[in-house]
């Protein structure tokens, strides 16, 4: 058994391909539009790890997605915990979890696709703003 990747709808691909791709760093593999079936599969990695795919399915009929149909979260480890949320603040992404401790943080897609960012090997030191933010919104 091998694990192939995990499906994510989103009901308006340019914000989630600036999201996922521009935001968060992740890089589109392939794509395949299905004009008689009316949805499109948009398949993202992390660079240098296409092992663990995500797929955007994006159905082309107008539907509402809430609560994530019970879909907890996807989790990517970064180099840099705060340069990255540095990075996605800047761009206009709500920090809704800070990574307080220097090793945990939490984002959501555009879609309310909870994203948790985990420092790669040892927390880095607690550090200023992200030491005294507080959370915002759900995580």
């Amino acid at each position: 058994m091998k694990y192939l990747h995990t499906m994510v709808r989103v009901s308006d691909v340019d914000a989630s391909l600036d999201f996922y791709c521009d935001k968060l760093g992740l890089t589109q593999l392939r794509r395949y539009d299905s004009e008689e079936g009316r949805f499109s599969l948009i398949f993202l990695a992390a660079p240098g790890d296409e092992s663990a795919q995500v797929e955007l399915t994006y159905n082309w009929d107008p539907e509402t997605y809430d609560g994530g149909r019970n879909f907890g979260h996807l989790a990517y480890a970064v180099e840099d915990i705060y340069a990255t949320c540095q990075r996605l603040m800047d761009g206009g992404v709500t920090i809704n979890r800070p990574p307080r401790d220097g090793r945990m943080a939490f984002v959501r897609s555009p879609d309310g696709i909870s994203i948790e960012l985990l420092q790669a090997g040892t927390a880095l030191e607690p550090a200023e703003p992200w030491a005294s933010m507080e959370n915002t919104g759900e995580w």
